[in-house]
């Protein structure tokens, strides 16, 4: 069995995809629930620990609401506090996000270092994205709350990317579809297309852990692989799921 945080509401704790900034839960059991799972990351030897500016995020959050522009999306409240906390405890220095849509998933993991929510200076935050209208549109939106620049959308292929990133990758997110043929099974060819500029300490997060388990099973393995990364843990408190692995 894999190495899992799950709580006993995971199934049971859905969002209207249409409705992204809709409250699910009061705040206390959702910072509860979150701070519980990066205290199993840390557990785990995957973070250092488990403390972030709750105000800074509280920022971020606003802000996204306020100048985002979401069709639709997966990320729940549990996740997107998820992804900020664990980039603001890790502090990358640089980021590369694989399959950003309309940059919300991006921001959640950029935004402890831009905008309102920053916590730190990064170098360089690059969110990609194939389809050209979505990452027009996603850098639309990172530009309303980053005006520096640091972080940006790419219209691109993942892979292509990941392969000629010239700098060392601190945090790699992935969330790519790799159409019909692949789907999710995308991710491991982004992964190894980097593997080797991911540093000791490096983490790759792995949205869609859960609900795409079956088309994600050689990523999974591949993570779950001591040969290959000393520790990966899945999170589940939503349906979708998040595995994080350590290098």
């Amino acid at each position: 069995m894999p190495d899992e945080f799950r709580t006993a509401d995971a199934d049971e704790y859905r969002m209207d995809y249409r409705a992204p900034h809709k409250t699910l839960e009061p705040s206390q059991n959702e910072i509860a629930v979150v701070d519980r799972a990066l205290h199993a990351l840390k557990d785990a030897g995957i973070l250092p620990h488990t403390h972030y500016d709750q105000t800074r995020f509280l920022a971020h959050r606003q802000a996204v609401r306020d100048l985002f522009e979401i069709p639709w999306t997966a990320i729940t409240p549990r996740m997107q506090r998820l992804l900020y906390a664990v980039n603001a405890i890790v502090q990358p220095e640089n980021m590369l996000a694989a399959g950003v849509f309309c940059g919300n998933t991006f921001i959640s993991n950029a935004g402890a270092a831009v905008g309102p929510g920053a916590c730190y200076q990064a170098r360089e935050s690059i969110g990609v994205e194939i389809r050209p209208d979505e990452a027009a549109r996603a850098e639309r939106n990172v530009r309303r709350i980053d005006p520096t620049g640091v972080a940006r959308v790419v219209a691109a292929d993942a892979v292509d990317v990941a392969r000629q990133f010239p700098h060392p990758i601190q945090l790699l997110y992935l969330d790519a579809d790799g159409g019909p043929e692949k789907g999710k099974g995308i991710y491991l060819d982004i992964l190894e297309a980097c593997l080797d500029r991911v540093p000791p300490g490096g983490l790759v997060l792995a949205h869609n852990s859960v609900n795409c388990a079956e088309r994600l099973r050689r990523y999974l393995d591949f993570v779950r692989d001591k040969k290959n990364f000393r520790a990966s843990l899945n999170i589940v408190f939503d349906p979708e799921g998040l595995e994080v692995s350590a290098r």
